[in-house]
């Protein structure tokens, strides 16, 4: 492996209990799984630990329950979504405080090759604090620690960081390894130019990613709302838009450490959309900072046979935004059509087929980044 970890493959679990930290965090609507991509993700691993004997006991988080039992947020859809993606029953461990009587009795009653699912681990608050209780309540239940949840393993919490110090064994499952291998072939070895992008809206989660990429790469590209940390680090005026000012010194540390390294950092608003159907705002400047209640964009969107409409969006509720951006949470569109006059120029007639609110939000999607190269 790429980073020296230990996987699946070098562990013999024939007769033990193996914890599986998996990403089940799947979105759910009326109670049905929309988008099951996590679950068939996590089921090599899963079949691998069936088919070597071990008992296999599944945890994970789903949505931000911050500490509470929420029946919404409940893991008993996955686990009758699992039981159909195996082809065996998946039991569900209905304990509000995850390692339960339920879960207990479970794991107790297990044979080879069994599976059940724990609730949703941030039911604790303990799990999100890394609670030393929490951890070795879990714990307790295993013999073997597996994590194979790729998209939380960068945060230190009980059911992913806090367990391993109480359990003997703890690997990687085959996402986890594909991952760490593909990373790791991308930062000590990779291809030039290396380009690397980041995004999300805290800088806090990424502190050391940021470093190490800041040495490896030849283009650092930071976007989302992590950028307007970085562009108010620089100086520059971001209006209300998201800002973690707590690590406002870090970001100007690794501005020095760029120029240091002889990278420029640059600021560009980039579209989501094709140079094709790139908008082309009236208001040029991103420096100016205007309330974001008051100010309005008079932008050029286009329809499917390419005429010009002229429209004025108009936030529905208060953004988050840099005044001069073409960025809304959400918009209400109001068309602007003048009284017909002969000197009118083509593009200032009214439309005969305006753009629904979801096309022009779409032809108005765009983001500020901080390019550091």
């Amino acid at each position: 492996m790429g980073l020296n970890k230990k996987s699946v493959d070098d562990i013999n679990v024939k007769g033990q209990r193996v914890l599986v930290r998996c990403d089940f965090n799947v979105p759910l609507k009326d109670g049905k799984i929309t988008d099951e991509n996590r679950l068939t993700a996590a089921l090599p691993t899963i079949k691998k630990l069936i088919a070597d004997g071990g008992k296999i006991i599944l945890c994970s988080h789903l949505g931000k329950p911050k500490g509470e039992p929420k029946p919404e947020l409940s893991l008993a859809p996955v686990a009758e979504r699992l039981s159909e993606l195996l082809g065996q029953e998946v039991k569900f461990a209905a304990d509000p405080e995850v390692v339960g009587p339920n879960a207990k009795a479970a794991v107790e009653a297990m044979k080879d090759g069994e599976v059940i699912l724990l609730e949703n681990t941030r039911y604790r608050a303990e799990e999100t604090k890394n609670g030393e209780a929490f951890s070795k309540e879990l714990a307790s239940l295993a013999d073997v620690f597996v994590n194979d949840a790729f998209g939380t393993a960068h945060r230190a919490h009980c059911s992913n960081v806090g367990v391993t110090a109480y359990v003997k064994t703890s690997v990687v499952g085959y996402l986890m390894e594909k991952e760490i291998n593909f990373l790791g072939n991308a930062v000590e070895n990779p291809v030039r130019p290396f380009v690397a992008i980041l995004g999300g809206a805290k800088v806090a989660d990424k502190l050391n990613v940021i470093s190490n990429l800041l040495e490896k790469c030849d283009t650092l590209i930071i976007g989302g709302g992590m950028a307007y940390t970085f562009i108010k680090a620089r100086g520059g005026e971001i209006g209300t838009s998201l800002l973690d000012d707590t690590k406002l010194d870090y970001c100007r540390e690794m501005i020095e450490k760029a120029e240091q390294l002889g990278k420029s950092c640059t600021c560009r608003l980039i579209p989501s959309r094709p140079q094709s159907s790139r908008i082309r705002s009236t208001q040029r400047s991103p420096r100016r900072s205007v309330s974001p209640a008051r100010s309005r964009l008079t932008a050029w969107a286009w329809t499917s046979d390419r005429r010009p409409l002229l429209c004025t969006p108009t936030p529905s509720r208060m953004p988050r935004r840099l005044s001069g951006m073409a960025r809304w949470a959400s918009l209400r569109i109001r068309f602007w059509q003048p009284a017909q006059r002969q000197w009118q120029k083509p593009w200032q007639r009214p439309m005969p087929r305006p753009l629904s609110a979801a096309a022009i939000r779409r032809r108005l999607s765009t983001s500020w980044a901080m390019v550091i190269r």
